[in-house]
């Protein structure tokens, strides 16, 4: 039982940095499968992988600690994480977007349906979890000691040292 493509599209599962693309590239290389577009979540291909290539790719990526998705609302959830994971963590831009229109643009789904989407699948808020990768990425900042506290509330849009750290203590304990 093969998984269904989206045209020539895969969805994985646990992608989430630059490092994660390469690993996923190298593995298609060594599938011989040339031109793919690797993104964070998901691989274009040129042409669907055949059963045998699917499970062993599928197997490749389970050793790597991804996974292939092939449940629809899987699928959305995903690019939901990897589009709050993109904001936080990999763009320059200051996170000043209103999450909704953005999540909405990125994913191209109401924000209510995806709202309710992700709290019936993953038991929590779309805004907790982008509270936690906030969080995730002010910890790396502190940890690289780079800027003060004052300068990483405001590269996270944060309104005050004082709301961050609060949100921090609640979050981290």
């Amino acid at each position: 039982m093969g998984i269904k493509l989206d045209m020539t599209t895969i969805y994985i599962k646990n992608m989430v940095c630059e490092r994660c693309k390469t690993a996923v590239r190298s593995e298609l290389e060594k599938l011989e499968e040339k031109g793919a577009v690797v993104k964070l979540g998901e691989v274009a291909l040129n042409q669907e992988l055949s059963h045998d290539k699917l499970e062993g790719f599928r197997k490749a990526l389970r050793e790597l600690g991804f996974d292939l998705i092939d449940n629809k609302k899987a699928q959305v959830i995903e690019k939901i994480k990897n589009a709050i994971i993109h904001l936080v963590h990999h763009s320059s831009e200051a996170i000043k977007t209103n999450l909704s229109d953005y999540l909405a643009m990125k994913v191209n789904y109401d924000y209510t349906y995806l709202s309710n989407l992700f709290s019936e699948v993953e038991g929590t808020t779309i805004e907790k979890y982008f509270i936690a990768q906030r969080i995730e990425k002010v910890k790396e900042l502190l940890v690289y000691n780079e800027y003060s506290l004052s300068e990483i509330a405001d590269l996270m849009d944060y309104s005050s040292v004082g709301y961050l750290s609060g949100q921090f203590k609640k979050i981290t304990g």
